[in-house]
């Protein structure tokens, strides 16, 4: 089966140095994949790379087999591919279903007539959205009154308005209570089993990794050193080493 994403042979460096060097891998449809490695490993160029916000040295990015490598973030994101922040990127003074509302009207080419989207279309396609991230409970609140972790399933809400077939989630339970990760996280793989969305998500919380991953892909230096299932990366000497440290405590990971 062909993947959702190919990452070939990625390369990208800054002042002389390498901050991705040959870095491949791929993610599958329905599979949550986590990235990660010490700090400077090169993990936020990696999805920058994907995301277009950086264009590759060299190397290739391809999206369900379209190529994207170098394509503006607009128009990575029209071709299906959508992304969480470390922090939470929301509209703090407008309600849950507002921020849904102008989500979906910018990803229709819409957001300077905030009215013309059919109401009917609208009100389904916001209500799906919400229900999908586990929010639609809030949907009258302001962002601003909420608690961290429900403003963090409100910034998966919006990353879903422009049905991705790919999801980055860039250390997606950052600034969250330890109670609050499990929720988003499993909201996260409930998403990928059943509308068959790839994730691929950075995190430094060993116990969310091992918790939730399919698969882990684990970076040092800018090298791919490690690939497999959650088991099989917690055992491995090399990860140990420049990671993980003691196996048997990995959330200990910084």
């Amino acid at each position: 089966m062909e993947p959702v994403l190919a990452v070939e042979g990625l390369a990208k460096s800054f002042d002389g140095v390498d901050a991705l060097r040959g870095v491949t891998f791929h993610v599958q449809a329905g599979e949550l994949v986590a990235l990660i490695g010490p700090n400077g490993a090169g993990k936020t160029t990696c999805f920058n790379c994907i995301n277009g916000q950086l264009r590759p040295d060299a190397g290739r990015v391809t999206l369900a087999g379209t190529d994207i490598t170098g394509r503006s973030p607009r128009d990575i994101a029209l071709a299906g591919v959508g992304r969480t922040f470390q922090v939470a990127a929301t509209f703090a003074s407008m309600t849950v279903r507002q921020n849904v509302d102008v989500a979906l009207l910018s990803h229709a080419g819409r957001v300077q007539a905030l009215h013309m989207l059919p109401a009917s279309t609208q009100r389904s396609q916001r209500d799906s959205l919400l229900e999908r991230a586990g929010v639609a409970s809030l949907a009258d609140r302001h962002v601003a009154t909420l608690p961290y972790g429900d403003v963090k399933r409100v910034e998966l809400a919006l990353s879903l308005a422009g049905n991705p077939k790919l999801l980055l989630m860039d250390e997606p339970t950052a600034g969250m209570a330890p109670a609050d990760r499990g929720t988003l996280m499993t909201a996260a793989a409930q998403l990928a089993r059943r509308d068959h969305v790839a994730v691929l998500f950075t995190e430094h919380d060993m116990d969310v990794v091992f918790g939730h991953a399919d698969r882990v892909i684990v970076l040092d230096r800018g090298v791919l050193i490690a690939e497999g299932p959650p088991e099989v990366i917690k055992a491995d000497a090399r990860v140990q080493a420049v990671y993980l440290g003691d196996p048997i405590t990995p959330s200990a990971a910084p």
